[in-house]
């Protein structure tokens, strides 16, 4: 905007400054050749006086030897086409000006012819559209700084406005600008800070009364696992446990999400590389505890992804915990990092236990009760987050397999 507004300042000078400087500078040169044709005629008027004062031949060519000494070419000659005419300016095939005087003596007609050069005729001239056009760059540099400090005024809010607007949408809730500029932006600015602060209130509200009606819910929970606990053992206690655990589940995610202080929002961004060497080494020593062999596969560079290094580490830590829980110890696993091109990453986990029973969940990657459908459902709300998604595979060989596809980061 503030270039568009110095080029619009400077075509509208421009186009105001050639529309007075052109004319202005044919006027010049009219002028110069009026000033020198004014000139030649007044001093030729020696030898017009000599010729009315019927002087002889030989003062009339030392008159005309005078003139031709200051730069001016005269001749006197009779005019046999008529009466006397008015003193005539014409312009000769070689651009001089041609003045020509008649005078009348005893009824006879001469012509008194004074040649200007052209040098007379444009003396000044180019000086004086030098500096027409000095004078003009000097207008059109000066309407450019003044057209750019207004810009600025005018585009320096803006800016502010916009920075404050992305750090929000990037979960920045602190965000605010100082007003300034014209009185449209200022109200903007004010509208700015004025929504920012309604949405943290309603972020805090909204928190607030998920983790309220979260603990609400705790003890008619409890309850209910008392109730079921204290049914005989058999089927239908299993499966109204494996409820209730579910349920503990659903509650306490919503607890947590209510008490993240911030949302990562558009810029969450990670070294996936970095995140799965990380976890890897903190389930390696409960993998040898069990006399797990762990293979890791790493990428030479950073594996950037869309996701937050929190919402990463809990994926993780879903998988691998999946993995130790339901398979054999003993089983080995391996986890491997690849960089996709376009961007993002794939994360791959592979184990040797008995594959996935339920093709349901190998299917959807859903959660189901209390299995490994919870690990999976966690990982598939990762990768969908980061625009990627969750491929589940069981081997033909054996053992399972888990695709985390992970989205880039935002430019």
């Amino acid at each position: 905007m503030r270039r568009r507004l110095a080029l619009l300042v400077a075509a509208t000078t421009s186009v105001v400054l050639l529309a007075f400087l052109l004319p202005l500078a044919v006027l010049v040169s009219r002028a110069a050749t009026s000033d020198a044709v004014s000139e030649a005629t007044a001093r030729s008027q020696v030898l017009v006086s000599a010729v009315a004062s019927g002087s002889t031949p030989g003062e009339i060519d030392d008159v005309a030897q005078q003139l031709a000494g200051s730069g001016l070419q005269v001749r006197v000659r009779e005019d046999t086409d008529g009466p006397a005419r008015r003193t005539q300016v014409t312009r000769t095939d070689d651009g001089r000006a041609l003045i020509r005087q008649p005078v009348a003596v005893d009824g006879r007609v001469f012509i008194v012819d004074t040649f200007v050069p052209r040098a007379s005729l444009r003396e000044g001239v180019l000086r004086a559209r030098i500096i027409l056009a000095v004078l003009g760059l000097v207008l059109v540099t000066l309407s450019l700084v003044v057209a750019d400090r207004l810009a600025r005024s005018l585009t320096s809010p803006i800016t502010d406005l916009a920075a404050a607007a992305h750090r929000l949408a990037t979960g920045d809730l602190s965000a605010r600008v100082s007003p300034t500029g014209p009185a449209e932006i200022r109200g903007v600015g004010h509208a700015l800070n004025l929504l920012a602060a309604r949405i943290g209130e309603l972020l805090t509200s909204e928190r607030e009364s998920v983790a309220d009606l979260s603990h609400r819910l705790r003890t008619p929970i409890t309850a209910v696992r008392l109730g079921v606990e204290s049914l005989p053992p058999g089927p239908d206690r299993e499966g109204l446990s494996d409820a209730v655990d579910e349920l503990t589940r659903q509650v306490d995610d919503l607890i947590n999400e209510a008490h993240r202080p911030v949302r990562e929002g558009l810029d969450a961004r990670c070294d996936a590389k970095d995140v799965v060497e990380e976890r890897v080494a903190f389930w390696q020593a409960l993998a040898d505890d069990q006399g797990r062999s762990v293979d890791l596969a790493l990428p030479d560079r950073a594996a950037w992804v869309r996701i937050s290094r929190a919402d990463l580490e809990a994926a993780l830590d879903a998988l691998l915990g999946n993995v130790i829980a339901h398979t054999p110890e003993g089983a080995g696993f391996s986890v491997s990092v690849a960089t996709q091109i376009g961007g993002g990453a794939e994360v791959v986990v592979s184990d040797a236990g008995p594959g996935f029973p339920d093709e349901g969940v190998v299917a959807r990657g859903e959660s189901r009760a209390g299995s490994t459908g919870l690990g999976l459902d966690i990982a598939r709300r990762t990768a969908t987050a980061s625009g990627g998604e969750l491929r589940v595979t069981s081997l033909p060989a054996g053992g399972g397999e888990v695709r985390l596809v992970l989205g880039p980061p935002v430019a």
